[in-house]
């Protein structure tokens, strides 16, 4: 072919270009699929309705009720999740997280390590550079086009058959696994790793499902968490069904969590109003309380146990699971108590939840537990909650990619009203990891620095860390990291070390600014450790206490009470030594009011008043005789209470309100005691 001149030539190739680009998307307006300009292929969707929702087993709470959904047009939805080289053809600086953790290294595997945001400024730039609606996809586009006409747990039927599957089991550590897109069968529609591969960031924000049907649903209207579907690789295949919903911050990264995309103009239904507050959120009042009515703190003031955890009523649709524990404790200013902790059937899993309970003021009952915290399908262990005194409440918590509280990231959200609204959770430790389950305890010290303890790893050797904040919560630090340098910590008489020896510590600031903290395991000489920082934790010294180790299933409590002395709540025995059932045979020796020393087992309290070097005040926690059957919760169970025997067990956790009452919650129980309480004798009635 001849042209005449320049300008025929550039015509044609002008001509060409776009015919090519016609035909690119041709199919666009019949329903047949094409590829876009990145390679992707795109899937037409029918319109169509589908029952939304499966509710299977007692982790399928939040799939529920199962309620009819229409989709009303027809979409473009890509065959794939959207790859490496794909994704980098819009952010190049992503390349240097290729084989982060040891994933996703190769052009053609699901892109990794990219937030909701990310996702969908690559949607926006991809709209623009094609000039085709690019979007996310909403929650129920998701689950209509990975059932594909399918009523089963899966699209294959009711199991996920083995050619699905990559490493489809609870991993405590995670091992690579390729994550090429494609590999496995498409389902009936022509969809890839719809179960699997990895997990896929929809647009909604989660929340509760509606009971009515729907027509284009585009979920709630606001939230916390940013939903995620089909499950990934390295968990157990439940988490892979066609229902399952999960979630997390929209800022959140992981090596679990990619996504796809479709193209079809946004839906013009209408978002639902937010799930309404659970009723530990609404407050009767915001009206500061008046302090001055407590118990005169002259003298001595002791009630309870009474219970905390209380079993939601039936039908109330709140999640509730045979394991609680964990607790944390703090005051808000309009006099009620806030409690919060996770139930779960496992502390492995990821059905874990955070519920609960409020004591308002004037009440002597607690209320029925409820929903506080959840991030859908992941671990949450560990939570801490503080009043600084000045009119914020902060919620820090743990939460996990998966399983098992060993790849935790701390979340931290803020509260002006008692609880009753919280600010939207931000991940003040963002990398899941070591160094991050969050242990009940925050302080705050003279000078207006927050600390927050952390285990420092997932084993029961591994010792405590702490973040920093010396600018009221807005930024954090672990200041241990720059002196670790790889080395393992030696929790040895004299030495110094960069975590604080023992797990589960209870921290407190000392007079001269120090930082002292007690833990559990890691002992001295067969004793409880105890670690000083002279440099407010980047390093601790450690040295043996004057009090018995503790065990699984028990938790300490370490604080400075307004009055000025040093509290420390703990446990006479281990529960590995108990010797046929509680109470063990070896108990602590403690004096009663005459002088006389006896055997007292269970959870005591003791005092010091020269900065932790002596602990003259040793005293059991009990409401004494009659002799009484309590539920104990979490690993503790039931236990028998009377003058010389108390909880044997539970992770404790305490806060002091300004009329002076020190409020202890186990894991089930809730005790309140003065000053005056813990310093007056006991007195043992001779049996």
């Amino acid at each position: 072919m001849m042209f005449s001149n320049q300008f025929s030539f550039l015509l044609f190739l002008i001509t060409a270009y776009l015919a090519v680009i016609t035909l690119s998307f041709a199919g666009q307006d019949n329903g047949e699929a094409f590829e876009n300009s990145l390679g992707m292929e795109m899937v037409s969707i029918p319109e169509g309705s589908f029952m939304m929702g499966e509710g299977k087993g007692d982790y399928g709470w939040d799939e529920l009720p199962v309620h009819k959904v229409k989709i009303s047009s027809s979409f473009y939805m890509s065959a794939t999740e959207v790859t490496n080289a794909q994704y980098e053809q819009f952010d190049p600086s992503h390349k240097k997280l290729r084989g982060k953790k040891g994933f996703s290294t190769e052009d053609d595997e699901a892109v990794i390590f990219v937030s909701w945001e990310q996702a969908g400024e690559f949607c926006e730039w991809l709209s623009e550079k094609e000039g085709k609606p690019y979007r996310l996809p909403t929650e129920a586009e998701w689950e209509y086009a990975c059932r594909a006409g399918t009523k089963t747990s899966f699209s294959t039927g009711s199991s996920l058959p083995k050619a699905y599957h990559k490493n489809q089991q609870h991993m405590r550590t995670y091992k690579p696994v390729g994550l090429e897109v494609g590999q496995t069968p498409a389902n009936p529609w022509g969809l890839y790793d719809m179960h699997g591969n990895v997990e896929e960031w929809c647009w909604d924000w989660y929340g509760e499902y509606p009971e009515e049907k729907q027509i284009d649903p585009v979920g709630r209207e606001g939230g916390i968490m940013k939903v995620t579907r089909g499950g990934s690789h390295s968990t157990d295949p439940y988490y892979l069904r066609s229902a399952n919903r999960m979630g997390t911050l929209p800022e959140d990264t992981s090596w679990l969590i990619g996504f796809r995309v479709v193209m079809a103009e946004f839906p013009g239904s209408e978002p639902l109003p937010q799930t309404e507050k659970s009723r530990c959120l609404k407050t009767d009042s915001q009206k500061d309380y008046d302090w001055s009515n407590g118990p005169d703190q002259t003298e001595p003031y002791f009630e309870g146990p009474i219970q905390y955890l209380r079993r939601p009523a039936e039908n109330d649709g709140e999640p509730f699971y045979s394991h609680n524990h964990c607790p944390s404790i703090t005051w808000c200013d309009n006099g009620d108590l806030l409690a919060v902790w996770f139930s779960t059937k496992s502390e492995k899993d990821r059905d874990m939840v955070i519920l609960s309970s409020r004591l308002r003021a004037g009440s002597s009952q607690w209320e029925r537990a409820s929903l506080f915290y959840k991030a859908p399908d992941r671990n949450m262990t560990g939570s801490s909650l503080f009043n600084d005194g000045n009119g914020t409440l902060y919620h820090f918590n743990g939460l996990d990619v998966a399983y098992h509280w060993r790849h935790l990231a701390i979340t931290l959200r803020t509260s002006t009203d008692n609880g009753s609204t919280w600010s939207r959770p931000r991940l003040i430790s963002p990398e899941h990891g070591f160094r991050n389950q969050v242990i009940s305890g925050t302080i705050m010290t003279s000078d207006g620095v927050m600390v927050q303890a952390c285990d420092a790893g997932s084993g029961g050797s591994d010792g405590t860390a702490v973040h920093i904040s010396t600018d009221h919560g807005k930024t954090w630090t672990d200041p241990a990291i720059p002196q670790m340098d790889g080395r393992e910590p030696e929790y040895k008489q004299g030495n110094t070390g960069y975590n604080i020896a023992g797990i589960h510590a209870g921290v407190a600031e000392l007079s001269n600014g120090n930082l002292m903290a007690f833990g559990r395991s890691n002992n001295i000489n067969g004793y409880m450790p105890c670690s000083i920082s002279e440099d407010m934790g980047k390093t601790w010294k450690y040295s043996a206490s004057e009090f018995p180790p503790i065990s699984s299933g028990q938790r300490l409590v370490l604080m400075r009470l307004d009055e000025g002395p040093l509290l420390f709540v703990s446990f006479t025995d281990t529960r590995k030594s108990k010797e046929e059932g509680w109470p063990c045979l070896k108990g602590m020796l403690m004096k009663d009011a005459e002088g006389n020393e006896h055997c007292m087992c269970g959870m005591y309290a003791a005092l010091s008043f020269d900065e932790g070097k002596s602990w003259p005040v040793k005293k059991l926690i009990t409401a004494g005789d009659p002799p009484r059957e309590i539920y104990g919760a979490g690993w503790t169970g039931k236990f028998t209470m009377d003058q010389r025997h108390a909880e044997p067990g539970g992770y404790l956790a305490a806060t002091q309100t300004p009329d002076g009452v020190i409020h202890l919650i186990s894991s089930a129980q809730h005790y309140r005691f003065n000053l005056a309480w813990l310093r007056e004798p006991m007195v043992i009635d001779e049996e």
